[in-house]
């Protein structure tokens, strides 16, 4: 749900030759596919996000005039437009046609770089010869996700992965933008200093308070200054983005660094048992996400959020890499058991597997014993989820007090 800067003008000319890193971004995406089965809620405010507690993590065009926007609490959201359709998140189905989105990239290009669940770079480079120039291939991308999957993408543009992505947040909702090479500096210079990648809140009001407002005002500051505001090593990679020079690569396979998942309670919890519960069902949650992408973890980390907003982590590392629930709940509920729930309760709990390995180059690693039943049982979990839905089977001690399991 991008909230990006935009440049003064929406062209920068036609001459796409060299441009051929492309960065492909799905627009509203989560509410774009609650579409796909209610259409009858087509132009109207839809808002996508957790129970009154949670925040807006999806909101159409039609939602965000009110000025609604991704993490906005959905208390402020239903203030702003109590009028809006509110839906809560299905994130199994957004995998699903985040999956279709992504086949269809991966058959215009192989040199693809998924760097969420809703967009991704493509390096079309070696797809000319086959499919034309950058630009007609762009509007191919788009033509196909919109009469394959449904769903409406941006696309942008350019040189460079840093500039392709400001392209494609300018191009929103449901537009391209070609940034040419001999135009990439005018384009970045005509957006305010935020857009640069790096530039958050804390390195935006340092420089704010050197008068550095615009790309263009850091792109002309002696980097010596710039050293002196942001450091070194930040100074000479912000000094390079304003000026177009960005040499990373579409990276074919992108590791990803963590797998956790979050709860936010409708109502602040109090209760050390309910807390152990949730977290044993995200350490499964987590583990199944790790074998389904062939990772293991070897550290777990919670994060806990207080009712007066106080947040909190803790991580420890396992005995030896797993992808295993029991294993990561074990860690999870012994790092919970050294925070105190103080008398207001818990408003967020959420578990993570870390320090991601790869288990085809690690190799995965049975329990101590030798036993590979613990890890048998899991798989066995997964078979029967896919089969017959992601609520049909869990741990027994996730069962509601006294309801016996189905005969």
């Amino acid at each position: 749900m991008s909230r990006g800067p935009r440049p003064a003008r929406r062209t920068w000319g036609d001459d796409d030759a060299g441009c051929t890193i492309l960065h492909v971004d799905m627009d509203s995406f989560f509410a774009a596919v609650e579409l796909l089965e209610r259409p009858e809620l087509a132009g109207r405010p839809v808002v996508v996000g957790g129970g009154p507690r949670g925040v807006v993590t999806s909101a159409t065009y039609e939602a965000r005039a009110f000025g609604i926007h991704a993490a906005m609490p959905i208390a402020q959201a239903r203030r702003l437009c109590p009028q809006a359709v509110f839906l809560p998140g299905r994130r199994e189905r957004y995998l699903e046609v985040s999956r279709q989105v992504m086949a269809v990239l991966s058959s215009v290009s192989p040199v693809i770089e998924q760097v969420s669940i809703d967009e991704a770079f493509l390096d079309v480079s070696g797809s000319l010869r086959r499919l034309g120039t950058p630009t007609r291939i762009a509007i191919l991308v788009r033509e196909r996700i919109r009469a394959e999957v449904g769903v409406v993408a941006s696309v942008g543009l350019a040189t460079t992965k840093h500039v392709a992505k400001l392209a494609s947040a300018a191009a929103k909702p449901d537009g391209m933008l070609l940034v040419p090479a001999e135009r990439t500096v005018d384009f970045l210079h005509s957006l305010p200093v935020g857009a640069l990648w790096g530039v958050g809140g804390r390195t935006g009001e340092v420089l704010a308070s050197r008068g550095v407002r615009s790309v263009e005002d850091l792109a002309r500051m002696p980097v010596a200054t710039l050293e002196r505001l942001v450091g070194v090593a930040a100074a000479a990679r912000l000094h390079d983005l304003a000026w177009g020079r960005d040499p990373r690569p579409v990276e074919i396979e992108r590791a990803e660094k963590s797998v956790g998942t979050e709860t936010t309670f409708d109502s602040d919890v109090r209760d050390r048992g309910e807390l152990e519960r949730i977290i044993l069902r995200q350490s499964h949650e987590c583990a199944r996400r790790l074998r389904e992408g062939g990772l293991e973890a070897a550290r777990v980390g919670i994060k806990v959020r207080f009712s007066d907003f106080t947040t909190i982590t803790r991580s420890r590392g396992l005995a030896a890499p797993s992808q295993l629930g029991s294993e990561i709940a074990a860690i999870a509920r012994s790092l919970l058991d050294g925070v105190r729930i103080p008398p207001g309760g818990v408003r967020l709990i959420g578990v993570r597997a870390e320090q991601l390995l790869d288990v085809t180059v690690a190799g995965f690693q049975w329990t101590v014993d030798g036993s590979d039943g613990p890890h048998r049982a899991e798989l066995a979990m997964d078979a029967v989820r896919r089969r017959f839905g992601s609520s049909t089977l869990s741990p027994a001690s996730l069962l509601p007090p006294g309801e016996p399991p189905d005969a």
